[in-house]
């Protein structure tokens, strides 16, 4: 009797784990041991959504200057996961007791009293040097939120066509990859005019980039946000997770944790941003302040796959705007009264 297609994704899952404890064990005879990469993460003054990942990976080079050395997509995937690893968070002088998942990943909702804005939290393993990483705590006054996609969002990467989208992440050197032109702008304008307001980055990119995408941000000058990216590889019903399902669960959550706050969402047409985007303001219209797609270029959509073609999205009665880069989007978003003219 053939084997069902969920009995051969359950035997891939437990086919990549072996490896990965392969790769594990022989790092560990060369002498390597696991650290703890902090992802910013966020909260409010009475709780902390922790994010990390625990790794074996070499140490990174530096240049002369002790900038991190320019480096290929690929080595982000090279480090080894360490499924299981029990982490120590130690927020403001309380240490909490974390697993991680199967593939290394600690995503942990931890109690906590902290002031609004950046704060500092740490993370160890094994006794290793505790890594520091930042949450922001969203004050019980902020009312507006921005959640915005990453790739052909903020990034150009021309995602959805397959074999472009390897090019982008795997071969091309990080400091190649190039903003939408405005959009840096933009999420500035917006976090000047709503003092205390979170930035969410929701991508369906995988946790190894999490490291070059915040240098990238850093470089072309976006504010400082949260990220909430996924983790690529089988699971026990799938052979890869769903991108879609990941920002679908992720925008419920936030809705959930901060019913007060009104996010304005930001996208593009390349992907299922404005379908997701449109469910998400059907089911939540008291959560949503704005919708913000940008349009994909010509030559970027025929790269890309074309665009999205979605339903009218009338029925979301929220504010919609549509442009092809971040001054477009600003304007627009000036006419609905998100942002003010004389900002």
């Amino acid at each position: 009797m053939p084997r069902s297609p969920r009995a051969k994704v359950l035997w891939f899952a437990r086919l990549e784990r072996r490896f990965h404890r392969w790769r594990e064990r022989r790092a560990r005879a060369r002498g390597l041991r696991p650290g703890v990469t902090g992802f910013p993460g966020y909260g409010t003054e009475e709780w902390v959504r922790v994010l990390g990942r625990v790794l074996i990976a070499p140490p990174a080079r530096r240049t002369s200057t002790g900038d991190v050395e320019s480096l290929r997509g690929w080595r982000s995937f090279a480090a080894v996961p360490v499924g299981f690893a029990h982490v120590t968070v130690t927020i403001d002088g309380v240490e909490h007791n974390v697993p991680a998942d199967r593939g290394g990943v600690i995503d942990a909702k931890l109690p906590a009293t902290l002031k609004p804005g950046w704060q500092s939290i740490t993370m160890s393993v094994e006794g290793s040097e505790p890594t520091e990483t930042r949450v922001f705590i969203v004050g019980s006054d902020v009312r507006f939120g921005v959640v915005s996609d990453i790739d052909d969002t903020v990034m150009v990467t021309l995602l959805p066509r397959p074999l472009l989208a390897a090019w982008n992440s795997f071969v091309v050197d990080e400091h190649a990859r190039q903003p939408v032109p405005g959009m840096a702008v933009m999420l500035e304008r917006l976090t000047r005019e709503h003092p205390g307001t979170p930035i969410i980055y929701l991508s369906t990119g995988a946790w190894n980039v999490a490291p070059t995408l915040t240098r990238f941000m850093r470089r072309h000058l976006f504010p400082a946000g949260s990220f909430l990216l996924t983790d690529w590889g089988p699971t026990h019903d799938r052979w890869f997770r769903s991108g879609r399902a990941h920002k679908e669960q992720n925008l419920r959550r936030l809705a959930a944790e901060f019913p007060q706050v009104k996010w304005l969402l930001v996208g593009d047409d390349g992907q299922h941003d404005d379908a997701i985007y449109t469910g998400f303001a059907i089911e939540h219209p008291d959560n949503v302040a704005a919708v913000a797609i940008r349009k994909l270029l010509p030559a970027e959509a025929v790269l890309a796959g074309g665009r999205t073609v979605v339903d009218d999205h009338s029925a979301a009665e929220v504010p919609w705007v549509s442009e092809s880069d971040g001054a477009g989007l600003l304007d627009r978003l000036q006419n609905t009264g998100v942002i003010s003219r004389d900002a």
